[in-house]
């Protein structure tokens, strides 16, 4: 429908505004739809988080926990497996079939699983996978073009982000940047900004579901030194985000090898993260690498972080979603980032509060390889005076980190698709 009428006005001025309205109507279902997704998501997943504290024996059901989402994606989640990876697979091969629209609810269920019963995960894989699949089912109903597909995508990917995270900015920027490594594509904004907007709108004014706030109180003056420090930090998120990624796609390679019973691994996996949890409680009488952390990335601003905390949340997060738990890597590696950025700051003459934003967004930016989409939202949450310092550690840290990412190694480039 709108294609043939865009094929019919091309040759006039009205190309520009029916553009606008075209994407103005679709992002703004994206973005209901995405950022309602979101904020029934945050309610659950708070609720999950809170009856598991008050609750602590049900860490111990964590294997039956495992062996029920390894059951339930087995025998009801074919096609939809990969996750955030089978979203960028469809941007860049836009004719090939539907998103199927039980990704939505199957990975809200299965991230709820994971974190009711203490696995170490995100929330913004389940936010995209949910966004990336509603938009998807437009399509079903109104054709359009396989370029305009591939733009509903990334703005239902931006939609996500920005809606669970509250960076409308940020999640403009992811969806643009994380598909094709190294280039953007501006046909793509306009509708990313709108869907990201709009959904950060309705999780949060429609929806009245909000975010955590995140402090830094001083930000030293800019001096050579401090850029050497800064540049310092960046080369040890870099290297860290590069740890990561090796870490997870190694051992994920060796579960997909040796554990040919899909939906068992989960559980195995379960049995490893028990074992680690009980010795780290043994150790330190710490439960702090449980779930998502939320609170302990918040301490990182105002209290120096052991160094073996984000050691050992790389351990577990890595365990978690390699064995196929669900969740997102994303709140890991901001727990990552803010504590070995804190843990810096013994030995860097950079304060606490400003090193754990810049690990916050430099790790993220590093397993990403998204530096523009971090550093936008390091000052939509923690303010533009800090903007030097984390845009000198997340580009540093892409840098260092290479080409690998968490969704995957390869590099796209735009020449190699008709579509793009």
């Amino acid at each position: 429908m709108f294609s043939s009428l865009s094929n019919r006005l091309k040759n006039s001025a009205a190309p520009t505004a029916l553009y606008i309205l075209k994407w103005f109507l679709f992002a703004g279902i994206t973005g209901l739809l995405a950022g309602s997704a979101s904020a029934l998501f945050l309610v659950t997943l708070d609720w999950v988080g809170d009856f598991r504290d008050s609750h602590t024996w049900l860490i111990l059901l964590l294997p039956a926990g495992g062996l029920l989402v390894g059951c339930l994606y087995y025998f009801f989640g074919k096609g939809i497996e990969t996750g955030n990876t089978l979203l960028i697979e469809k941007i860049h091969t836009p004719a090939s079939a539907h998103i199927p629209a039980k990704m939505a609810p199957m990975i809200l269920i299965g991230t709820l699983l994971t974190h009711l019963f203490g696995g170490s995960a995100g929330r913004e894989g389940t936010a995209v996978q949910m966004s990336g699949a509603l938009a998807d089912q437009l399509t079903r109903f109104v054709k359009i073009t396989a370029k305009d597909r591939t733009t509903l995508l990334i703005a239902a990917i931006a939609a996500g982000f920005a809606s669970i995270f509250g960076t409308p900015l940020a999640g403009t920027l992811f969806g643009l940047e994380v598909y094709l490594i190294g280039k953007i594509r501006y046909h793509a904004l306009l509708p990313a900004l709108f869907a990201a907007v709009l959904a950060d709108y309705t999780t949060q004014s429609i929806w009245q579901v909000h975010h955590t706030t995140y402090s830094i109180p001083f930000v030293p003056p800019i001096t050579v030194n401090s850029i050497l420090f800064a540049i310092l930090a960046g080369i040890c998120f870099g290297l860290t985000a590069l740890l990561f990624i090796k870490m997870s796609h190694t051992l994920s390679d060796v579960v997909k090898k040796h554990i040919t019973h899909v939906w068992l691994r989960p559980a195995i996996g379960a049995i490893l993260l028990l074992a680690g949890f009980y010795f780290i409680y043994m150790l330190f009488d710490s439960t702090k690498f449980i779930g998502l952390g939320v609170p302990y990335i918040v301490e990182a601003f105002t209290q120096t972080c052991a160094p073996y905390d984000f050691i050992l949340k790389i351990l577990f997060t890595v365990v978690t979603l390699s064995f196929g738990f669900k969740g997102g890597e994303v709140t890991p590696l901001f727990f990552i980032g803010a504590t070995l950025g804190s843990a810096l700051s013994l030995v860097l003459p950079i304060p606490t509060a400003l090193l754990a934003g810049m690990g916050f967004a430099a790790v993220f930016a590093g397993a990403t390889n998204t530096p523009l989409a971090c550093i936008f939202m390091a000052m939509e949450l923690f303010g533009s005076n800090s903007a030097v310092y984390v845009g000198i550690a997340c580009i540093v840290s892409y840098l260092c980190s290479g080409r690998a990412g968490i969704y995957g190694t390869t590099v796209y480039d735009a020449e190699e698709t008709e579509y793009l």
